[in-house]
């Protein structure tokens, strides 16, 4: 921990600082890399992001045609995309209603169709996000984003400067594109994706909630980084979620873990722990390069509120797979309508409580249940859960929540001796891509030495295509 936050290259296989508790460091503090103090930097870009956001939001910034920016599309994938999503969800109650947030990650071209089908080019402004400006999923929906703009801005290249700004730190590549390196928000290779939410990647976020918000979601960041360094370990957060994780994984058996937000905003904050616990601890080999003789990196899922009693709360009750769960709950609501508040935290508790204790084949008999159908209504019960209940839902609130697992899934990897910092394991799947365009795209017949399913596919493919 004392190593993380004091700049040493933690993050071996790539020789890397892990600093994204830098990017939440308030002013004044000061934390080395390679003898430099990276704090200044920092606040450097967070102020260059208020300054464009504050043009933006109040209508200074106009379009090429000297509209105003109504229509935000944010376009990365990965961390440049999973956070902006989930922290735009989660903190809607906040935004700016009278703009349009979208965000477009997947390569398929549906994704960007949907995302622009009923906007204006004269309106709209894309954020780009991607650290090297050659990602190839975020860079083919950037020029196709670039195609779109220009056509509705009568193919003039000084449009794109109008229109697109970069999250970057590839000035050449974002020069040759058409944006203003001006308009270019650096980030730093001791920033891993996942962690990368409050960085320059937020700029979507503080477009949306203000600049005001976005400090305070950092201060709640800041908070629990230092909950972290200093609280003692039998009352430090952090550390004791990540003692359970490896306690039910390693020594229950767990495969996978549920995390069920019952507040609607967070419906989004499920997917974005995906990528943060599995891409940082689903590894097979420790930090010296020796596999691994016990299970890491359980599997993350889950669904916000009642939705998931209705659906997959009937396994996590009487099927036969024991899932550590966590809930997460609000004293108050944003949306204060009627009873429907304490309805859902009474679900909470319920949930909670219906797991722990279950109800005995005695309690079910009681309730004059006929004996062939008592089975069938038995609830084991002695199944985990965490409960964190929180005050509100704010900015301040949300960054303290996700430091939380932040933090509890550095925990669990030094825990296992593994480096919750790399992600070799996309790699692979990325290069044999490659390798597979050109032979899809091939206009004769490619020779193809794959093994014989994917030859097959490929194959398959190019008819269903000629076709």
């Amino acid at each position: 921990m004392e190593a993380m936050f004091r700049g040493q290259k933690i993050n071996v296989t790539e020789n890397r600082a892990v600093l994204h508790v830098a990017l939440r460091a308030p002013k004044g503090a000061s934390i080395v890399v390679d003898g430099e103090n990276v704090v200044p930097k920092v606040h450097a870009v967070l102020d260059k992001m208020a300054g464009f956001c504050n043009r933006v939001r109040s209508g200074e910034w106009k379009g090429h045609t000297g509209k105003r920016i109504r229509n935000v599309i944010n376009v990365g994938i990965g961390g440049s995309d999973l956070g902006p999503v989930m922290a735009y969800e989660a903190l809607k109650y906040y935004s700016d209603r009278a703009t349009t947030y979208r965000f477009v990650s997947n390569i398929d071209g549906t994704d960007f169709a949907e995302a622009v089908r009923d906007l204006a080019p004269a309106e709209t402004l894309f954020i780009i996000s991607s650290k090297t400006f050659t990602t190839l999923e975020t860079m083919t929906n950037a020029h196709t984003a670039r195609a779109w703009a220009l056509a509705g801005l009568g193919n003039d290249e000084k449009s794109v400067a109008k229109h697109f700004v970069a999250v970057s730190t590839n000035a050449k590549e974002v020069a040759e594109f058409g944006i203003d390196t001006a308009n270019m928000f650096e980030f730093w290779d001791w920033v891993g994706g996942r962690y990368s939410m409050d960085s320059a990647i937020g700029l979507s976020t503080m477009l949306a909630i203000g600049p005001e918000n976005f400090r305070a979601m950092l201060d709640g960041f800041h908070q629990m980084d230092e909950h972290f360094r200093t609280a003692p370990w039998e009352r430090n957060l952090p550390v004791l979620m990540g003692l359970l994780g490896v306690w039910y994984n390693d020594f229950f058996g767990a495969q996978t873990v549920g995390v069920f937000p019952y507040e609607q905003y967070l419906k989004r904050f499920p997917a974005y722990l995906q990528q943060l616990t599995m891409e940082s601890n689903g590894k097979h080999v420790t930090l010296e390069g020796n596999t691994v003789t016990y299970q890491t990196g359980p599997i993350y899922w889950g669904e916000p509120g009642t939705n998931g009693q209705h659906s997959f709360y009937q396994l996590i009750h009487q099927g036969t797979r024991l899932i550590p769960c966590d809930f997460i709950a609000f004293g108050e609501t944003l949306n204060p309508i009627g009873a429907h508040h304490d309805m859902l935290v009474a679900n909470v508790c319920a949930q909670t409580e219906a797991l722990a204790f279950g109800k005995t084949a005695e309690q079910v008999k009681a309730e004059g249940t006929p004996d062939w159908l008592v089975p069938h209504r038995v609830f084991e019960g002695n199944r985990p859960s965490n409960t964190i209940l929180a005050a509100r839902l704010t900015p301040e609130t949300l960054g303290k929540l996700v430091a939380l697992y932040e933090h509890s899934v550095f925990t669990q990897g030094t825990i296992w001796n593994i480096d919750s910092f790399d992600q070799w394991g996309v790699e692979l799947g990325k290069a044999l891509a490659q390798r597979i365009i050109p032979e899809i795209e091939s206009a004769v017949e490619p020779k193809l030495a794959h093994d014989s399913s994917t030859n097959n596919v490929i194959r398959r493919f190019r008819e269903l295509k000629a076709n």
